[in-house]
């Protein structure tokens, strides 16, 4: 049986916009378990970031609601100095954007120094060096006692990705959250550092949570996969159940504007309007609905709320029952790709 690390229960992170509080995470509930890579993906602008820098406890300004619990310890409203325990040594985060994660005034050395200095005190100045070292070679980094005196700016973007990586697993986390670690990197680069991530899973017996919008990312590396929408989840599944099945109108129109190279296609599907912003953000009936304006209002569920349609699939609103695309074959509509 899977060993949960990792549940939230009703999590809601709001951010004030002048007088008022706007959800940019609503009411979401989800498990990560240990040796787990549990895939969050959607649009731009759905929420994921702000999901994964909840569990970091990184919002400064922002009210959370619910309960995340790390090994059955709540980290919503725990102190800046227990916070400050977890994160870097239980808790894991590979950034986004490496130039803004790290400090472009140290050199790499003292950079994941750092980490090792404030969560295992015990490490002599060498000792710490040694382990840095090993780190940077773990992650594939070449002539790593070079690099550990080199500067951010003087790395390319791929051996900066792997700098965060090596930041991030210094102490051996347990939990571990990679918010979109291949953008902007070419193809090669990618599958370099996907594979990484791999290894380090096996390796460290970790739980991983994968924010990303890439499909083909989601494909190679997911156990789970929890699709994300203004906020909400629409849809969970494990990755083979999802891309053979999706059910959700959004999940099925993600997958429908993936290129088909195999069918010689002519257009790409394009999913009518875009995110809405916090403050037009819908709070009542189906959020997807003012993008498939040809399903009928009454497919849609006043309060909709996630429904287990299969063990382990969950699917969130009714609508999904009565969603097609306009002018596709059926067979077409139900795969979303083929």
């Amino acid at each position: 049986m899977a060993e949960k690390l990792l549940e939230i229960r009703d999590l809601k992170t709001s951010f004030r916009i002048k007088d008022d509080y706007y959800a940019a995470v609503d009411n979401v509930s989800l498990t990560v378990n240990k040796n787990e890579v549990l895939a969050i993906v959607g649009e731009s602008g759905c929420g994921k970031s702000a999901l994964a820098f909840s569990i970091m406890g990184l919002h400064n300004r922002a009210k959370m609601e619910g309960e995340i619990l790390f090994k059955g310890e709540n980290i919503v409203g725990m102190t800046a100095s227990k916070l400050n325990k977890l994160r870097g040594n239980d808790m894991g985060m590979i950034f986004q954007d490496p130039l803004t994660a790290l400090n472009p005034l140290m050199n790499i050395g003292n950079q994941i120094g750092e980490t090792l200095l404030l969560h295992k005190k015990d490490l002599t100045k060498n000792q710490r060096k040694e382990k840095v070292i090993d780190l940077l070679s773990k992650v594939g980094i070449p002539r790593p006692e070079h690099v550990y005196e080199q500067f951010p700016h003087e790395l390319s973007g791929g051996m900066r990705q792997r700098v965060v990586i090596a930041t991030a697993i210094a102490n051996d986390p347990e939990l571990l959250i990679a918010d979109e670690p291949t953008t902007a990197l070419d193809v090669t680069i990618q599958s370099q550092i996907l594979d990484l991530i791999k290894d380090l899973k096996d390796d460290l017996d970790s739980g991983i949570v994968l924010i990303t919008h890439d499909l083909g990312v989601v494909a190679e590396m997911a156990d789970r996969v929890a699709v994300m929408y203004a906020g909400q989840i629409v849809e969970i599944a494990d990755v083979m159940t999802l891309f053979e099945e999706p059910l959700h109108p959004y999940t099925r129109s993600l997958f429908n504007s993936v290129p088909n190279t195999q069918e010689g296609q002519d257009k790409l599907h394009v999913i009518q309007g875009i995110v809405p912003s916090l403050q037009k953000l819908p709070r009542e009936g189906c959020r997807f609905a003012p993008r498939i304006p040809w399903v009928a209002e009454t497919a849609h569920e006043a309060n909709p709320e996630l429904h287990e349609v299969k063990p382990g699939h969950f699917v969130r609103c009714s609508c999904y029952k009565h969603f097609d695309f306009p002018a596709e074959s059926k067979e077409e509509a139900q795969h979303g790709v083929s």
